[in-house]
């Protein structure tokens, strides 16, 4: 297992960056957008650990700005904890059988999400490419909040 990514929800996403890039002296080392979805996801990365983010080996803060307006209450605004695993099945099933709840359930083969004991949202994503979807985790519906 290795960890991967801490995600928290931005309302302004240039203060956001004005804070952790100017102030902070954090670096963006990638952007996605997707117009589907309404967001942007920009990682950053610690000045030590930039070449490391660029290839993905170093742990990185992702910033998640939603481009429509939304309040976040009860702590929302904390995305998730991010691991990455080298058999997402395995793993989700080792989960399942020591009594954790598979929340969203890894159908894609690539991601899963799971929560504490304390509500903390995890997610947890195939090391390497997605491996093929199966059964019975392709056919399960989501369970709860993730």
């Amino acid at each position: 297992m290795r960890y991967v990514h801490t995600m928290v929800r931005v309302r302004d996403l240039d203060a956001a960056l004005d804070f952790y890039v100017t102030k902070f002296g954090l670096i963006e080392v990638r952007r996605t957008e997707s117009e589907a979805g309404r967001y942007t996801l920009v990682f950053l990365a610690a000045p030590n650990d930039v070449e490391s983010a660029q290839e993905r080996r170093a742990p990185e803060l992702e910033l998640t700005w939603n481009w429509d307006d939304e309040e976040y209450a009860g702590g929302r605004n904390f995305g998730h904890l991010a691991y990455r695993v080298d058999d997402i099945y395995a793993f989700c099933d080792k989960l399942a059988k020591a009594g954790v709840t598979i929340n969203r359930p890894p159908r894609d083969g690539r991601m899963a999400f799971v929560r504490s004991p304390d509500g903390i949202s995890i997610e947890i994503l195939q090391e390497g490419d997605a491996l093929p979807p199966q059964d019975p985790w392709k056919s399960l519906p989501n369970i709860g909040a993730w």
